[in-house]
């Protein structure tokens, strides 16, 4: 098994190029649902990802609910900025999802608001909106790995 990162219409090359290098380092899947905001040939994406695209467990998808369907016994976990409970106060257990949204607005309400008890937050002062995607993913991810023993990398 292996953690899942989503990410819900990304919008910034450089950051799911990001992600998906630190997916490939972790064995980590990828998904990625459409519409995404950029081309998955964007040189900055690449760049990025480096030349770890090969290693990457990746996903696309036409819809969040498509994700769902295809995995219907999973556990997922929706990282917002609207969340009460803190990513610290999951036990993440292998196999998770890891839900994210688009850099300029988050996840859509309509997931929000269906998902009310899995919904998950960074702590950060009131000076900053949110963190950046690629961060976010990389904390919630690292702390789920932390969990579950860092199973399979040394």
């Amino acid at each position: 098994m292996a953690f899942h990162i989503v990410l819900v219409e990304p919008e910034i090359p450089a950051n799911t190029g990001n992600i998906s290098r630190t997916c490939a380092a972790t064995g980590t899947w990828l998904h990625l649902v459409r519409p995404l905001g950029f081309d998955t040939d964007d040189r900055t994406l690449k760049r990025a990802g480096l030349d770890y695209w090969h290693s990457v467990k990746l996903e696309y998808h036409d819809s969040f609910q498509e994700v769902k369907d295809q995995y219907p016994d999973a556990r997922f976990f929706f990282a917002t900025t609207k969340a009460q409970k803190l990513y610290t106060d999951v036990e993440f257990r292998d196999g998770d999802f890891l839900v994210f949204g688009k850099e300029t607005k988050g996840l859509p309400p309509e997931i929000l608001e269906a998902h009310p008890d899995q919904l998950i937050r960074m702590p950060m002062t009131e000076a900053v909106r949110s963190l950046n995607l690629s961060n976010s993913a990389a904390i919630v991810l690292f702390e789920g790995l932390r969990q579950t023993g860092f199973q399979g990398l040394r």
